[in-house]
């Protein structure tokens, strides 16, 4: 995500909700925001205002492409992109573009790590 990203913007406060959903389960939401070390402030002054309690990250290498390497190797990189991810690695969920909220919760819920049962 990145401030500078509009739909990013707009669904931020979903991905809140859902890891206040979810973080009493084996379920950890984090943010990777890919705006440029120096906007800083802004990137925390966002967090603060959307209460984003969950642990967040500011890219701060030159290097984008790096970063979407790491991330998901078939991420083209453009902004949103989401990803859900089993502990291991294994990528279960891949969105580029603004994400349904209903879906994420069922893909959520019916993943045998971190669904129904806790």
């Amino acid at each position: 995500w990145a401030t500078w990203c509009g739909p990013c913007v707009t669904e931020f406060p979903e991905f809140i909700k859902i890891n206040r959903m979810y973080n009493a389960r084996d379920f950890e939401f984090i943010t990777i925001s890919a705006d440029k070390p120096e906007k800083k402030d802004k990137v925390l002054n966002f967090l603060k205002e959307k209460q984003a309690a969950n642990k967040n990250y500011l890219y701060s290498k030159d290097n984008k492409y790096a970063m979407i390497e790491a991330v998901d190797p078939k991420w083209q990189g453009a902004l949103p992109y989401t990803v859900l991810v089993e502990p291991g690695g294994k990528i279960v969920y891949a969105k580029q573009s603004t994400i349904d909220p209903l879906i994420m919760k069922k893909t959520i819920v019916e993943n045998k790590y971190i669904g129904r049962v806790y």
